[in-house]
């Protein structure tokens, strides 16, 4: 089947793009300024290969990056169903895009559709890396850290050189002389700092990647994963085995192939012996029931409107936010939420909402963060008074 890409030049106007070109740019252009300078490509051979390959640390990074942001992750289509209609029972339904999740996708509310392969949505690239985008999300965190480790070869000596400009000037005339100004030693610094940035931060960035491409799992199967060899697992379910942990060398082939095109169609995938196509999704649903069995019920007894800061809840409850992208919820007086994560002050939860769409009532399930003092819980009559703490405490 093919790939489904919603990648337009709309998807770089957005604050990550905006600022990780201009940070990619600002270095390339301060690192080409100063080579001219202090070592002019037409000057020698070895020039000419340090200028040539400086650039191509820059092609490179540059390439990788558009790649990662116009491919896309690769979207499940709408309303998509497996072929054999008996493999739905294994399979997860997503609302959102009414129909049914293939294995190892997940819904992005930011991207709004289900992911392939989905790792984690980036804010620099602006869509999510997942399963078509994934080898060029890596080679661009690659490129980057190494550009910007070249650049500080470029840059450092430069500053040396214009901060001795009278010397060589005077007693070594001969030599390029690099003259920055004010301004153009300001910039340069500047540009210093970031590509130092940019090779601590990115660079930690492509371990972590690279660590997940050679075991074949995202950040997400690895709470999955965790959480299986947690649970307590019934005799016949047996013992989990990750099923896409094929050996290090396939896990890079199903990654990182010559034409650029992973492996996989995104559907169906290679396992490891003894595992099948759904060991995985089967798995997940059993975690997710198990979640749904730990849930509790609140009642909303004070009006909350979603924003970052509730101030008016409290300073406590305004200053502690949880230390998450994840959404908050509106939640008015009456309403009913199943929650499922507890903080000391906040909530997590799903609240049940209708919305007419065209004549028609739309039932959709809202997920997101909300002050605790926003809400009491419902008693339930059969369930004693520990059990309830035990829940809680959960």
């Amino acid at each position: 089947m093919g790939f489904e890409r919603v990648g337009t030049w709309r998807q770089f106007l957005h604050w990550g793009p905006i600022l990780a070109l201009s940070v990619i740019f600002t270095i390339s252009l301060v690192a080409i300024r100063c080579h001219v300078m202090w070592w002019p490509p037409l000057m020698s051979l070895g020039a000419f290969v340090n200028f040539s390959c400086f650039l191509s640390w820059v092609a490179l990074t540059l390439h990788n990056y558009f790649s990662a942001c116009i491919k896309g992750p690769g979207f499940v289509p709408i309303m998509w169903k497996p072929k054999n209609p008996q493999h739905e029972q294994f399979l997860q339904y997503c609302e959102a895009c009414q129909g049914y999740k293939a294995p190892r996708s997940h819904h992005c509310r930011k991207c709004g559709r289900c992911v392939m392969k989905m790792d984690h949505h980036c804010p620099w690239i602006n869509t999510c890396c997942g399963h078509l985008n994934h080898a060029n999300f890596c080679w661009f965190l690659l490129f980057a850290p190494i550009g910007c480790l070249h650049a500080l070869f470029i840059l450092i000596p430069s500053i040396y050189r214009a901060l001795n400009f009278h010397y060589y000037f005077h007693a070594r005339p001969n030599d390029p002389l690099v003259y920055l100004g004010v301004w153009g030693f300001v910039v340069t610094m500047f540009a210093i700092g970031l590509a130092i940035g940019v090779i601590i931060a990115v660079g930690m960035l492509f371990y972590i990647q690279i660590r997940s491409v050679l075991k074949n799992e995202t950040g997400i199967e690895s709470w999955i994963i965790d959480k299986a060899l947690d649970r307590d697992r019934e005799e016949e379910e047996g013992e989990f085995i990750y099923p896409y942990n094929l050996g290090w060398k396939e896990n890079l082939r199903q990654v990182f192939t010559w034409t650029g095109r992973p492996k996989s169609n995104g559907i169906r995938w290679d396992v490891a012996h003894g595992c099948h196509q759904f060991s995985l999704t089967m798995e997940q649903v059993m975690q997710k029931r198990e979640k749904r069995e730990r849930t509790i019920e609140y009642m909303i007894t004070e009006k909350y409107s979603g924003s970052l800061f509730p101030i008016t809840k409290g300073v406590r409850t305004g200053c502690c936010v949880p230390c998450t992208d994840e959404p908050r919820i509106s939640v008015d007086i009456g309403d009913r939420v199943l929650v499922t994560r507890w903080k000391k002050r906040w909530l997590y939860g799903c609240k049940i909402a209708a919305e007419v769409i065209e004549g028609h009532t739309v039932t959709k399930r809202l997920r997101g963060w909300f002050p605790r003092s926003c809400a009491i819980q419902v008693i339930d009559d059969n369930m004693n008074d520990d059990n309830m703490n035990d829940k809680k405490d959960s």
